[in-house]
């Protein structure tokens, strides 16, 4: 994206903001992975980014047609937009800085950089106040920095070019000072990355008025093979029909930039992953150029293994199975229904079974939007709703759809599956909402939650050092060790927990762990724990070996 026409230096009208959130988006989905990467723990769910930029893509949406010239008009749409397309946390806070820069701009034809710097400042106020415990070190306080830039240069020009520079050099500054303000960022050795992730959009701003390229490469994002997964399939890009994989030693030392660019020009998705020089390469792509990857991969080195798979036609089965086996309960006027967000087919109908009433697919890397979770129970015939989140980075955005409606609704504080299905089964349809309510709360904290994946990267957090490639275990999402494979480390998670007082362990296993492997596994469980009671069943989640159960 070449800018050819230049933005008025004093005065921006909703046209010229229409332009400002396009040149924002676009150059964040440039350097999505980027943020992605911005992880704090060595775990697969670094999505930040992907957050960030598909609520930006809903806020443009709204207004990618639109004539107005109104900009208090177009920063309204684009608040709208932005909130039903919230993703994450991170996508829920940037909608309320788009909701409170909206506000500054009410009934305002045009912006200059007076006014833009109020709108900054508003955006950080009303971010601020959607949270409910904020917390210094994250985008909110690179907000919060912004604005007082924006309010101090605000004195001294009224260029617009002038003040975004400004605003941009404190934004950077901000965002390389989080990890002082979060010590868990300090361990991690990274930034804060919804804060990065904010940066980047105001760093498109900046581009778009000096008439900068939004659309050059950047770091090319390597991972290890074992962390890569081509069973989760969210949605497929119009005319990339098939997928691609291709392992390959190279010839010589691999130019990753070189190779990025190379495969961009055959399709999308693409990922590279390395492990004991060995690469794996994936990709989407159309039809026609289903070959090409694996021609070009040969032009640089030798190929091992090679994996195509037609897009469509997966996803027809998908859906077809989806349609075909799961089973909700119905709900009737007055009854209690739940939403349930969940992040597996067998986790779906384990909980259509408990009488959920809707199930909302989503969980780690794949958080559902508001309008996603307000759609859910909007139509259905009660007034009386409860949403189990059943994630951390869900929990806002189901607060988000809480406000969006005039039904009664509850969002309980369920982080984990184990503490969603443990709510569950203290629903009583027909009982009174607030006592059902207290008791489903009440049975969160009944429960423990484990959960083994494998290491995105290197690092140590909390004492525990960590090699990417290898199998890890959290409780409660907090690390506890690292090991050499599923087995070694789910025995050495139940080992670290006091078991004595407890009766049964429930193993959900994922869809990138055979079923024999499970056997095996469990087997050696009830051999190490033969007083716990053991029940297994297909969770069908991506990313996530073992989500375990702990009662």
């Amino acid at each position: 994206m070449t800018n050819e026409v230049i933005i008025d230096q004093k005065f921006i009208d909703g046209q010229g903001f229409k332009r400002f959130i396009e040149s924002g988006l676009t150059w964040l989905r440039t350097n999505q992975q980027l943020v992605n990467a911005l992880n704090v723990f060595p775990v697969p769910d670094g999505d930040t980014g992907t957050n960030m930029l598909l609520t930006m893509q809903a806020a443009y949406n709204e207004i990618q047609n639109s004539a107005e010239n109104n900009i208090g008009v177009v920063a309204q749409a684009v608040a709208q937009g932005a909130l039903m397309g919230a993703r994450g946390n991170s996508g829920v806070i940037l909608s309320q800085i788009w909701r409170g820069f909206a506000r500054a701009l009410d009934n305002e034809q045009k912006m200059d950089a007076k006014l833009l710097a109020l709108a900054l400042d508003k955006a950080k106020s009303t971010a601020y106040k959607g949270v409910v415990r904020p917390v210094e070190g994250t985008i909110l306080t690179v907000a919060k920095d912004v604005a007082a830039a924006a309010l101090e240069i605000s004195e001294k020009t009224d260029n617009i070019e002038e003040m975004l520079d400004f605003v941009l050099h404190a934004a950077d500054r901000s965002v390389e000072n989080t990890p002082e303000l979060l010590p868990i960022l300090k361990q991690a050795g990274v930034v804060d990355s919804g804060g990065k992730g904010y940066y980047f959009i105001l760093e498109g701003f900046l581009k778009l008025i000096r008439g900068e390229n939004l659309e050059s490469s950047t770091t090319a994002i390597i991972q290890p093979i074992t962390t890569m997964d081509h069973n989760n399939l969210e949605e497929i890009e119009e005319g990339q029909d098939y997928e691609v994989i291709v392992d390959f030693r190279p010839n010589g030392p691999l130019n990753l930039e070189k190779f990025y660019e190379d495969l961009s020009e055959m399709g999308t998705s693409i990922q590279v992953g390395e492990g004991d020089g060995m690469y794996r390469m994936h990709i989407h792509v159309p039809t026609d150029n289903r070959y090409l990857p694996i021609d070009y991969s040969m032009s640089i080195g030798t190929i091992t293994k090679v994996f195509i798979e037609n897009l469509m036609d997966q996803m027809n089965q998908k859906e077809n199975q989806a349609d075909k086996k799961l089973e909700l309960t119905p709900i009737e006027p007055g009854q209690i229904a739940v939403v349930a967000i969940s992040p597996g087919f067998g986790l779906s109908k384990i909980f259509a079974s408990l009488g959920a009433a809707t199930i909302v697919e989503g969980g780690q890397t794949m958080n559902p939007s508001t309008e996603e979770i307000l759609r859910a129970f909007e139509n259905l015939p009660t007034d009386k709703v409860v949403i189990l989140p059943n994630n951390k980075n869900i929990f806002l955005a189901a607060q988000a759809a809480k406000e969006a409606t005039v039904k009664q609704v509850e969002v309980l504080p369920t982080k984990t599956i184990p503490q969603g299905l443990s709510a569950m089964l203290r629903l009583d349809p027909f009982g009174d909402f607030d006592s059902v309510v207290e008791e489903m709360k009440e049975a969160i904290n009944e429960v423990d939650t484990g959960e083994i994946t494998v290491a995105t990267r290197s690092v140590e957090i909390n004492n525990v050092s960590v090699n990417q490639g290898e199998a890890i275990a959290l409780l409660n999402s907090q690390l506890i060790c690292s090991s050499k494979t599923i087995e070694s480390a789910t025995i050495e998670l139940l080992s670290k927990i006091e078991l004595d007082d407890r009766e049964r362990l429930t193993f959900f296993y994922g869809n990138s762990i055979s079923k024999n492997e499970v056997n095996q596994i469990t087997d050696t469980v009830r051999k190490q724990f033969p007083d716990m009671e053991l029940e297994i069943h297909e969770g069908g989640q991506p990313h996530y070996q073992f989500i375990i159960s702990i009662e």
